[in-house]
């Protein structure tokens, strides 16, 4: 709807943090988009950015009125949702805000089965940090929230909640590959390759480690889950995985997953859902359901 777009430009703006990267992506010259903001400012008697050399950030009235515009954003698209599926079309844009454990397999999967039903919905898929998928939901960034270890629970409202076993990757030669469940305290002999703190994969092995009183001393850490699993190939390194998130074709690349102990690292928890108290676009709600459907089948 055309009285939105000057929102959009707003939100671009804040989401890129420079003028001339929102103008390329809106499709407009800088110089239009910033005749379009000064304009607003002058109608607000404020200014709403921080301009500085390297870009440009709200200030506290852009915040609020941040705030505002995410709120009129969603309840548009949640209008246009129900709209589209009164008539049929089925349409609408799923915003998710997945922690990485979600988006190697699973998610991509289902995302491509629900387009192949409903193509006229979009997607935008962010990777966070870990809490910080939950704050998107609050400042309505997010339609649904995917998230293993969630940290601020209050105003997410979870439509599946599991526990996630916890597997370790390695070489199908590896010395500890016939094993069929390992302990903790049997992976610490080899090099560990680890995810970053806090990531919900590495907050659970350290608690696992703590309990049994050793400390975990990797030889690699990284936020990309995709890189420490291939590191573990063809070596002695170790890496680990969710269930959610373990490959269906190791075996390909002559590598195997051994189930950690769960009496000795206690299962996670995978949390999906919305903010607690919102009414989701049809849409985001449809696509919401599909995901806690197919993590209760699988992972009851």
């Amino acid at each position: 709807m055309r009285h939105l777009t000057i929102l959009r430009y707003i939100e671009k703006i804040a989401q890129t943090g420079s003028l001339r990267s929102a103008a390329e992506e809106l499709g407009i010259t800088p110089s239009a988009l910033n005749r379009r903001i000064l304009a607003v400012e002058d109608e607000l008697g404020v200014e709403i950015f921080e301009r500085h050399p390297a870009g440009m950030r709200p200030n506290i009235a852009g915040e609020i009125l941040l705030q505002h515009i995410r709120g009129q954003l969603a309840d548009i698209e949640r209008v246009k949702s129900r709209i589209a599926d009164l008539s049929g079309m089925r349409a609408g844009h799923v915003n998710i805000a997945t922690t990485r454990e979600m988006a190697l397999y699973f998610l991509p999967e289902l995302i491509k089965r629900h387009l192949a039903e409903f193509p006229a919905v979009t997607f935008g898929v962010n990777l966070t940090e870990r809490g910080e998928a939950e704050n998107a939901l609050s400042d309505l960034s997010a339609d649904v929230a995917i998230v293993f270890e969630p940290i601020h629970q209050r105003d997410l409202h979870p439509v599946y909640s599991g526990g996630q076993q916890m597997y370790c990757v390695m070489a199908d030669d590896h010395p500890l590959a016939d094993r069929e469940t390992l302990k903790i305290y049997d992976c610490i002999d080899y090099p560990l390759l680890l995810p970053k703190r806090p990531e919900g994969i590495r907050t659970v092995l350290d608690s696992a480690a703590e309990r049994v009183g050793i400390r975990l001393r990797p030889a690699l850490e990284s936020n990309s889950l995709d890189l420490l699993r291939l590191m573990s190939q063809d070596s002695r390194a170790l890496s680990f995985s969710l269930g959610v998130n373990l490959r269906p074709d190791l075996a390909r690349d002559r590598m195997r997953a051994v189930p950690m102990d769960r009496a000795n690292v206690h299962k996670g928890t995978l949390v999906a859902g919305h903010l607690r108290g919102r009414a989701l676009p049809v849409a985001a709600a449809r696509f919401l359901e599909a995901v806690a459907k197919e993590l209760g089948e699988r992972f009851s």
